[in-house]
Parts: structure tokens; sequence; C-alpha cells
């Protein structure tokens, strides 16, 4: 049986919620709907991030880690020497797992796109070291990701990929193919 729509309830806070409430109101859609943007518009983000390194003891969230880290910090092959390029958005991603989620939200995503959560869910545990789960949680990993951003980068990237008005150019459609 083929369904065009996949309905999945995610859990994210309580002002994530809020502004992905106001994301839709300010685009004139629906909360599913930017959030099947967002996942969208945050794919290419997870695949650049460097991976997080396979450590042997249970992962730790290293959001204080370089925060005066001093004579006690790890060296060798495991010791990063420094924050990297892609660090501040690995740890940004991980202080976004790391808060609570106590809001439960119900969206639709198109079949297509929800067919991209389990790669979604494979990257983030590939790139922080935390298993994410079934797919809701990997949406709901992805979508905290991505609304942890800057809202005004959010809203022009809702505008720029659903240009109205503008000659030349027409609403893109993204085709998955299953």
């Amino acid at each position: 049986m083929d369904c065009e729509e996949v309905m999945l309830t995610v859990r994210i806070a309580a002002a994530e919620r809020a502004l992905l409430r106001e994301l839709a109101r300010g685009h004139g859609a629906d909360m599913s709907d930017v959030a099947a943007d967002g996942l969208i518009d945050v794919v290419p983000s997870l695949h650049v991030l460097p991976l997080f390194p396979a450590r042997p003891e249970p992962t730790v969230l290293p959001v204080a880690q370089g925060i005066g880290a001093g004579a006690g910090a790890a060296t060798g092959p495991e010791a990063a020497p420094g924050p990297g390029p892609g660090d501040a958005d690995v740890l940004r991603l991980l202080r976004v797992l790391a808060r609570p989620a106590p809001c439960a939200v119900t969206l639709w995503l198109p079949a297509p796109v929800a067919d991209l959560l389990p790669l979604v869910g494979e990257r983030i545990t590939a790139v922080t070291g935390l298993r994410i789960g079934p797919a809701s949680a990997a949406l709901s990993a992805a979508l905290r990701y991505w609304l942890a951003g800057d809202p005004g980068q959010l809203a022009a990237g809702l505008a720029a990929l659903h240009r109205q008005g503008s000659p030349g150019l027409a609403p893109q459609r993204l085709d998955v193919a299953a």
C-alpha cells in the first residue's frame, strides 16, 4: 500500500514549537510543511559535519570540554588539537540533543521526505556517537538542530525555497526517487 504522507509524532522544546509555529505563520503554511522544508534544508548540513571520534568508553557530551581544559586534558591520537571547522556545529547538535524535549507535535511528511529519516538518524549517530533510534527521533533531532539556527536565516531560507512571484522563478518541487 502506497502512502502519500506519513504521520510522525516528534518531541521538541516549547521554544522550538513556538518558533516552528511562527515560521509556519510567516510562510503561510502549516507546521508539517515547514518541518519538511527544514528537514530538506538540514540534510546537506548534517552531511558536511565531521564525524565524532569513536571512543571505547560511554559517550559524554563534550559541551564543557575546551572550557578550562588544562593539565588533565587527553593526549594522543584521539585528542583533538583544537576546534575544527565543523566542531561548532557538532557541539550545537550535541547541545540540542542534550536539552529536554517535553512537547509532542504531530507532523505529516511527504513519504519521500520521510524515507530520508533512517539516513538522517544514521548520520546523526555517526556525527555525535549517540544512538538516535526510530524515524520520529531522527526527525526530532534534525528538526531541533535546524530550529537551533538563527530565526531570521531560517525564514530567509524558507522564502528562498519557495520564491513566489519572482520573475523567471517558478516554485521548485523536490522529487526524491524511492
